[in-house]
Order: structure tokens, then sequence, then C-alpha cells
């Protein structure tokens, strides 16, 4: 396995994500910004942060795939929000827990969340990039 995650003593522990992930693999992977669009383009959840989140970490994970990785493989995660307020967070963790589910494994790389004003339509609440390492 390519990724290491680590919680280092004297950083606080979160439990929706590790604080440090260490890189050991050859190739790196960089997924484009995912937004809550199933495979024919078709937004997932209109107006439902949950389920828009849940949607896309099954596109990262989908586009993952692909390349041959799973989130195990992600070294980080970067998630935009519309709006974000910290009330948002339970259902922000509750569309992660759904797609962990659905993944059959638990994404917990380092991550950074960024509140922002809009996305690209206005029904998105929600965009997450990924950068994985894998062995090749």
């Amino acid at each position: 396995m390519a990724i290491t995650l680590a919680n280092p003593s004297g950083l606080p522990e979160i439990g929706a994500y590790r604080q440090v992930s260490v890189a050991t693999g050859s190739k790196l992977v960089f997924i484009a910004g995912q937004v809550a669009w199933d495979a024919e383009g078709a937004t997932v959840g209109a107006g439902d942060l949950a389920a828009q989140v849940e949607q896309c970490y099954i596109n990262i994970g989908t586009a993952l795939a692909a390349v041959g990785g799973t989130f195990d493989d992600v070294a980080k995660l970067t998630v935009y929000v519309v709006d974000w307020t910290p009330e948002k967070l339970p259902l922000f963790l509750e569309g992660v827990a759904r797609a962990a589910a659905r993944l059959g494994t638990t994404p917990v790389p380092p991550g950074t969340l960024v509140g922002v004003a809009a996305l690209d339509v206005p029904e998105h609440l929600v965009e997450v990039e990924a950068t994985a390492v894998l062995d090749s």
C-alpha cells in the first residue's frame, strides 16, 4: 500500500479524517472535483447535502477504480461546500458514512473543507477532489 495514515501525537485526533498521510508509491493520481452527478450527468439529491456528499464520494471511488486504486490510496481530499456552517457537519458526515457503506471502506485521508459561495450549477451543494498515490 502506498499510503500510510496517521494522527501524530500533539495534534488533535479528528474522527472524520487523519491529520497526515505518507505516500511512498510511484504513480500520482489527481481526480478533478466531483459533484453529485450520476453516470448520465443528472444531479443526484437536489437540495440534500447528505445525498450529494454520498454521490461525490461514490464518484471519487469510481474514478479511483478506473485507474486501479481505492480510497486506501488517497493521500488528500479537498471538499468545497456551498454556504458551509458547522450545523451542516452532521449531514456531511452522514453522506460520508453512507458512501463508506457502499464502498466497503471508510475514507479518512487528510482533508480540507472549504466553504464557498457557489459551485458550477446552482443545485450542486458540494464538490470533492482527490489526490492519490498508487504503487504503479
